[in-house]
């Protein structure tokens, strides 16, 4: 037995009229990408509203941004469902977290959160790919980013997603002035993180399938949440 399943496996052409074989995956990758900026004061996360499985578009207007606290946004790309469920998870957590503590979690407490819940499950992890921005308690930006079994990592800028690859060099350059010979680094405002977040979409967008449509651009400053949408190319 064991010698007619070893040709089998080596000589496809010999297996057995008839024979079925089934191959399934619990994952799916639905495209998106993620862009997120902290800075003095200020932090934005940017993804697109492109939802897609392989070639076909199942839907062009869906925010992958999550308003977790008025200071707090989560922005998430990957398997969607795995997405909405992780999302549904982390909700209930704070809410309790709330209730137990009588006051809202902190954008690091936040993070701490996701990293537990993510290595939680790294025997059959969460197929996603999570970037988290917000304020600290002093009142400036920061940015968080994960694996899918829940390494952290503390930072001013990161991409994530199908993109990740083509946005984070362009990050690199204009944010973190990589291999740039500058006396002093020129502090990045709101309007030029928005603006650099906005350009590495439309650049994205042409190179990218899973990534179109729309870009949704989420400002968090001290005074709330601020939304902006911009359009992006649609085929």
């Amino acid at each position: 037995m064991f010698q007619q399943m070893n040709i089998q496996q080596n000589f496809p052409e010999y297996n057995i009229p008839g024979k079925q074989h089934h191959d399934f995956s619990p994952y799916e990758s639905n495209g998106g990408s993620i862009v997120a900026i902290a800075g003095k004061g200020y932090a934005i996360i940017a993804a697109d509203t492109r939802l897609s499985s392989g070639y076909s578009i199942h839907t062009r207007k869906q925010k992958k941004t999550f308003k977790l606290t008025d200071t707090t946004v989560l922005g998430s790309t990957g398997c969607w469902c795995d997405t909405l469920s992780l999302t549904s998870l982390l909700a209930y957590r704070m809410q309790s977290y709330v209730h137990t503590h009588q006051k809202t979690m902190s954008t690091n407490a936040i993070a701490q959160l996701i990293s537990v819940m993510m290595y939680n499950k790294r025997f059959f992890p969460y197929y996603v790919s999570n970037v988290l921005a917000g304020l600290d308690e002093e009142g400036n930006g920061v940015v968080y980013s994960y694996d899918p079994i829940g390494h952290c990592e503390k930072t001013t800028y990161r991409a994530g997603g199908t993109a990740g690859a083509l946005l984070q060099p362009v990050l690199d350059n204009q944010i973190g002035y990589k291999n740039q010979n500058l006396a002093e680094k020129p502090e990045i405002t709101k309007e030029k993180a928005i603006s650099i977040a906005t350009d590495t979409f439309i650049s994205a967008s042409e190179r990218d399938i899973y990534t179109g449509d729309s870009v949704v651009i989420c400002i968090i400053t001290k005074d709330g949440i601020e939304e902006k949408t911009v359009q992006l190319r649609k085929d």
